[in-house]
């Protein structure tokens, strides 16, 4: 059984300016009025024990339309003196009468405190409280945003560019590019302006959002494409996969279900003005655009461009294909440290063995004796 005390207590805060106060800021910043309320009880319950030493168990009340704070030590009735074992949380049922008359052993009752300057104490808590809650929302508030943005791509000016991280001004947070997520080949100079793909929002120091950008990940030229080409935008051409060696090349696999259009010519452009929007963008990164084809033999050939295949032979369990070109196309097919084959290998997903025409019909010649060897020892044999 609770009471409160008939005493009346001043406000301890500016009660009219608090509630109006929480009252906008529940307009303008969306956090609950009862939310600041709770919130500073809480506090109000932790500012009186640090400042009074008190071991007591604290009730805080704040009236939600007045402001007006109460504060109660709550403590348990027992029936006689020599029953109580901590004065600060226990009651003797004659002591615990004069307050309320029906209070019965083992009920709870309600003390009103009036401790000397707690008023001072609780505005400063109050507004210590609100000002956090304030930005607890705001940093809400921008993770939210920019987790929303995750997978697209933003622009910002470079603040912090010292051969580690790269640090960038969004405007309302910082971006961070981490080394791995840099461009080998780029250079970056503090105010410059650039864009960067945004790959993830975490919550750093004291909760406040971090968004982690990219110009390495191969999604920062599929996105490229979408702003630059209309047609990937509205979804008349889709783009089935990219691989990218980041400042070197990339290629990216293009499709359209209209026989009508062109993916690859839509794509580059006239002239290929589109291209070289994003080549321009990418510091001056080579870009093959290839067409999609759900024949595997098709599609692994165009990987390989800009090398000309002669053929493909498919091993569907394995994902393997033996691919030959003439020899003049080999060191083409193949690219400089292997990048246009791997690269090929990765925009298809199958592993690709490349073969010169010379080369194949060493094997195959090679094969060929081979047999005929074997034919002659089983004949031998017999």
């Amino acid at each position: 059984m609770k009471k409160k005390s008939d005493k009346k207590v001043a406000p301890a805060i500016d009660s009219t300016e608090l509630i109006a106060a929480m009252e906008e800021i529940e307009k303008e910043k969306g956090i609950k009025k009862e939310y600041m309320l709770e919130s500073i009880e809480a506090a109000l319950v932790t500012a009186y024990k640090k400042n009074f030493d008190s071991k007591e168990n604290v009730r805080v009340t704040m009236d939600k339309d007045t402001g007006e704070v109460h504060l109660y030590a709550e403590k348990d009735v027992v029936e006689n003196p020599e029953d109580i074992e901590d004065i600060n949380l226990e009651i003797t049922l004659a002591d615990a009468r004069k307050i309320d008359s029906k209070v019965q052993v083992g009920d709870k009752v309600s003390i009103e405190l009036v401790p000397r300057n707690f008023g001072r104490i609780a505005a400063g808590t109050a507004k210590q409280v609100i000002i956090q809650k304030i930005r607890e929302a705001s940093r809400n508030f921008l993770f939210d945003e920019f987790n929303e943005r995750k997978g697209e791509i933003v622009s910002g000016i470079i603040q912090k560019a010292d051969g580690g991280i790269v640090v960038m001004d969004l405007g309302k947070l910082e971006g961070v590019m981490p080394i791995k997520e840099q461009v080998p080949t780029e250079k970056y100079h503090v105010n410059d302006k650039i864009r960067a793909y945004v790959m993830n929002v975490e919550r750093g120091a004291k909760g406040a959002p971090q968004v982690i950008v990219s110009r390495a990940n191969p999604d920062f030229v599929r996105k490229l494409f979408e702003l630059e080409i209309p047609e990937i935008y509205e979804g008349v051409i889709e783009i089935k996969s990219v691989s990218r060696d980041p400042g070197n090349r990339s290629k990216v696999a293009v499709y359209s279900p209209n026989e009508n259009i062109d993916p690859v010519g839509s794509c580059v452009g006239q002239k290929g003005v589109r291209i070289q929007n994003i080549i321009n963008e990418l510091g001056g990164e080579k870009i093959d655009v290839i067409e999609w084809s759900e024949d595997p033999s098709i599609y692994i050939a165009a990987a390989l461009l800009p090398a000309q295949v002669m053929a493909v032979d498919i091993h569907e369990e394995e994902k393997f294909a033996q691919v030959i070109v003439r020899d003049d196309q080999l060191s083409l097919a193949i690219g400089k440290a292997g990048q246009n084959a791997r690269l090929a290998a990765r925009l298809t997903n199958w592993k690709i063995d490349i073969k010169s025409e010379s080369q194949f019909r060493e094997m195959l010649s090679k094969a060929q004796n081979d047999n005929e060897e074997m034919k002659e020892n089983e004949e031998n044999e017999e």
